[in-house]
């Protein structure tokens, strides 16, 4: 929604407008500066922390206390969801006997802003014994929980977007950010494909996204097919009771040769009545295999600003076996 097109029932006081967005501008300014010496400031130990979590051979154990909690919680979710086994740890709840989901293999990454939070006293000192390699992540180089950490990854120094410079905003931006950062490193290194994705997302919008075009395309009679010598009155016919608005034309062998549009019945208007399917098709059309992804399909239909593309055989390229229409992308949700 535009800002601006629905005003607030709420009185501002003295604070008119323009202040409010000149605030809500400031924040985001401090907060993009805040991650620009971030990304200067990463180096040898990040690559570090990085390959700390490629050798875990158990999971990924992420913990933090209040808000860098909750940045923490979204981190090890992000890192589950690239192929990182990983979950979080209440570093309160550690201590009243969760401490046991911390086993020899794991590798456990620490979020704390001050450094001193003494919840995570528990943790670190559990991890330490079973020589589980400890990551922390920090405004404070010599914070005190994170002494005897293997990695500390320190973040730049940076006000809070909070007047007062104490409500955690900057900080926990940062903090998400090298989470972030760290999670699409590893997952990169671990050469993560979009395959290996799919199967660890399989509903919401990232499943409909990775649908295989194979899963929504039409299929055999409902297939608006033609021969090239086909009067291109017949070829309207099946046109029209195919509701598609295209017909692919194939040769002898079965290949698709050219489609026949809309836009191409116009062109030939006058020669239509006398024309066949091979002089007014559009040669060498635009297709999809039939393992390609929707949205890579969709993106494909976009760039050419067509609604329907065939879908060929991958074993035998030029063989339609499919169809897809904007209308199957917009019934799954992709677009």
């Amino acid at each position: 929604m535009a800002l601006g097109l629905v005003r607030s029932s709420h009185r501002h006081g003295p604070v008119g407008d323009q202040e409010l967005l000149r605030r809500g501008r400031e924040v985001v300014d401090l907060e993009a500066a805040a991650l620009a010496q971030l990304g200067a400031s990463l180096d040898d130990t990040f690559v570090q922390a990085v390959s700390l979590l490629l050798e875990a051979t158990g999971r990924i154990v992420v913990t933090g206390m209040g808000k860098s909690g909750h940045i923490a919680r979204k981190v090890a979710a992000t890192l589950a969801s690239t192929r990182s086994p990983a979950i979080f740890v209440h570093p309160a709840e550690a201590s009243h006997g969760d401490l046991g989901m911390l086993v020899p293999g794991d590798v456990l990454l620490a979020f704390t802003n001050s450094g001193g939070t003494p919840e995570l006293r528990s943790i670190v000192a559990h991890a330490q014994a079973l020589a589980v390699p400890v990551i922390g992540i920090t405004s404070r180089r010599d914070a005190p929980v994170l002494r005897h950490a293997d990695v500390t990854l320190v973040l730049p120094p940076a006000r809070e977007a909070c007047p007062a410079n104490i409500a955690p905003t900057t900080s926990t931006v940062l903090m998400l950010a090298l989470g972030d950062a760290l999670a699409m490193a590893t997952m990169h290194a671990r050469g993560t494909s979009r395959e290996g994705l799919q199967a660890l997302h399989p509903g919401g919008s990232i499943g409909q996204r990775l649908t295989r075009v194979s899963a929504i395309m039409h299929l055999g009679e409902t297939l608006p097919l033609v021969q090239q010598a086909m009067p291109m009155r017949e070829v309207i016919v099946r046109m029209t009771s195919m509701s598609f608005g295209v017909a692919g034309v194939v040769d002898a062998d079965g290949r698709l040769v050219g489609v026949i549009t809309d836009g191409d019945l116009r062109r030939h208007i006058d020669e239509l009545m006398d024309a066949t399917a091979v002089e007014v098709m559009t040669r060498d059309p635009v297709t999809v295999t039939a393992d390609t992804f929707a949205e890579d399909c969709v993106a494909l239909m976009e760039q050419c600003r067509i609604t329907s593309l065939f879908v060929t055989d991958v074993a035998a390229p030029g063989r339609p076996v499919g169809l897809v229409h904007v209308h199957d992308f917009l019934r799954l949700g992709t677009v």
